[in-house]
């Protein structure tokens, strides 16, 4: 008998805390109960020494907000919506905190329209913060960009202080553009290796410092310079 009172009495608690606790989730979903307002926010990055300014500033929410399930879904939206954020998340602790955190994208060229100069992550993704400069000793790119840029920029840091731009040509293959305006056409397979080549002739004969228009490097068995 006494154990079956206890049982009922815990069994009673439970339902309680159950209701309770259920009661105060759908207050601060619906945006109701003093819980469910926002009284300040934090934003974090997965690499630190960033300026997230923009990522509160994009996210645009006041102490004293009461966000619902769907606002926080707005919020995340807007966030992910402005320029260099890859990944976020967004979420409203107990203590009426906004914790917001973000995956930006890590910049490794540029690319132009001729005109300005974007971030360029190593996915091929087009960062929108212009720059009106060129950043020193930096890849750059021209019209199509593949998903997978990493290959071409490791071997074309080998020649960056000869290059001008790089050009996906068809969306199969690569020009390289010197700043002396020489058209280095590079095979399908292999690019790498062909830049490596390139630079061997160019120790042993200073070709790029040549009055040539292009350097032909599509056929194996030969290169062919005009």
């Amino acid at each position: 008998m006494k154990r079956s009172i206890w049982f009922w009495l815990y069994f009673a608690i439970s339902i309680i805390l159950a209701i309770y606790f259920a009661t105060r989730i759908i207050m601060i979903n619906t945006g109701h109960g003093k819980l469910s307002y926002v009284r300040s926010m934090s934003v974090s990055a997965d690499a630190p020494g960033k300026d997230l300014t923009p990522v509160a500033a994009a996210a645009a929410v006041a102490p004293g907000t009461r966000p619902t399930k769907q606002t926080l879904n707005e919020i995340n939206a807007r966030i992910i919506a402005s320029p260099g954020v890859r990944h976020s998340a967004v979420r409203r602790t107990a203590d009426g905190n906004l914790s917001i955190h973000v995956q930006l994208y890590q910049a490794v060229a540029q690319w132009t329209d001729g005109e300005q100069f974007y971030p360029l992550s190593v996915d091929g993704t087009i960062v929108n913060r212009p720059t009106t400069t060129r950043s020193p000793n930096t890849i750059v790119f021209r019209g199509n960009v593949p998903n997978d840029i990493s290959g071409i920029i490791d071997a074309s840091n080998i020649i960056a202080s000869n290059l001008d731009y790089l050009e996906f040509i068809e969306n199969r293959r690569w020009n390289l553009h010197t700043v002396d305006g020489i058209t280095i056409m590079l095979p399908e397979k292999n690019p790498e290796s062909a830049i490596a080549s390139l630079m061997v002739l160019n120790q042993n004969h200073n070709i790029l410092s040549r009055d040539i228009d292009i350097i032909d490097m599509r056929d194996d068995a030969r290169i062919l310079i005009k």
